[in-house]
């Protein structure tokens, strides 16, 4: 490899991580309208193994939205990111997959806005990129939730 590609690779990488973390501090922050926009047009989500759904980011987004307005406070922790370049079908040198571990605890809104028993879950992120003309975008966002603690008590005890 030249320094020329090599810098262009570190310089994707870069970007495909930048992407990563934008998309877990849009869930966590509620922005649903920067989610929506980290997605290409033909982006898509499935969150069904954590008891979700699957579909386009903007049907996602308002579930996203309903279904995590439960919680006073969220906290994505992606990490063991394994990006690889060039694997996604008919690829013209501008896709990516990224696999990724998660772990994420969130703090159930109580009665008045008090604070309430945490539920806290963690498992696999399979995020597909593609390079578009405004920069790197989730094509597809695949959750494989691997477990789940719930609280012994309060608005999510079982």
């Amino acid at each position: 490899m030249t320094q020329r590609v090599e810098l262009a690779t570190v310089m994707d990488r870069l970007a495909v991580n930048d992407l990563v973390t934008e998309y877990a501090v849009a869930v966590d922050d509620g922005d649903w309208a920067a989610y929506r926009g980290l997605f290409t047009s033909d982006g898509r989500a499935d969150y069904r193994s954590a008891g979700g759904i699957e579909g386009d980011a903007e049907r996602v987004a308002a579930w996203l939205a309903e279904s995590l307005d439960l919680f006073a406070m969220r906290q994505h922790l992606i990490v063991n990111r394994q990006v690889r370049f060039g694997i996604l079908e008919h690829d013209t040198g501008d896709t990516a997959r990224v696999r990724a571990d998660y772990l994420n605890p969130m703090r159930f809104a109580g009665p008045g806005g008090s604070a309430a028993p945490d539920l806290v879950c963690g498992g696999r992120y399979e995020f597909g990129v593609l390079r578009t003309t405004d920069g790197w975008r989730l094509r597809g966002v695949v959750v494989e939730e691997k477990w789940r603690r719930l609280p012994t008590s309060g608005p999510g005890a079982p």
